[in-house]
């Protein structure tokens, strides 16, 4: 993918209005990455810088250059009102009248609401493991022990019967 997105920076380096870049999470940008939730390598976001969105299209060059094309550049927020629906708008204006403290408290909320629902399916995943783990250590066992009941010598009697009877 790293080619392709390497392209991709090059066919945007010139753009006024859209950005295509990278950060090495686990160097310099570490800070970065952690602030806007990347969580796993490669990650790719969009959007408005201050409200990234996870990316989740296809990773060509072609599913990548069409993504970009479409959806990069302007986007509905407070300093481009004139893209925004009326619903948009009016949430825009509903938390532009909000004190900085309000509006603290409501991504506090979300964030903790986000971050309980990344945990109680990792959570759910875990169970998941552990119960595959003990549901294929059960089937070994029982397979371990129908082969150890002798099962080897009944099929290779069996094979001995069908030699005789040729």
């Amino acid at each position: 993918m790293k080619p392709d997105w390497d392209k991709l920076m090059a066919e945007f380096k010139d753009s006024k209005s859209a950005l295509v870049a990278d950060a090495d999470c686990t160097a310099a940008g570490k800070s970065l990455c952690d602030s806007v939730g990347v969580r796993g390598y490669p990650t790719i976001k969009h959007g408005d810088p201050g409200n990234l969105e996870d990316y989740k299209g296809g990773r060509t060059f072609a599913d990548l250059q069409k993504f970009a094309t479409e959806n990069l550049g302007p986007s509905c927020g407070p300093a481009n009102l004139d893209l925004c629906d009326a619903d948009k708008k009016a949430l825009i204006e509903k938390y532009s009248a909000m004190s900085s403290g309000d509006l603290d408290v409501v991504i506090k909320e979300a964030d903790d609401k986000s971050a309980k629902a990344e945990e109680d399916f990792k959570t759910f995943v875990d169970g998941l493991q552990k119960s595959y783990q003990k549901a294929s250590d059960d089937k070994d066992a029982l397979v371990a022990s129908i082969k150890d009941s002798g099962l080897g010598f009944a099929k290779a009697v069996k094979a001995a019967k069908k030699k005789e009877e040729l």
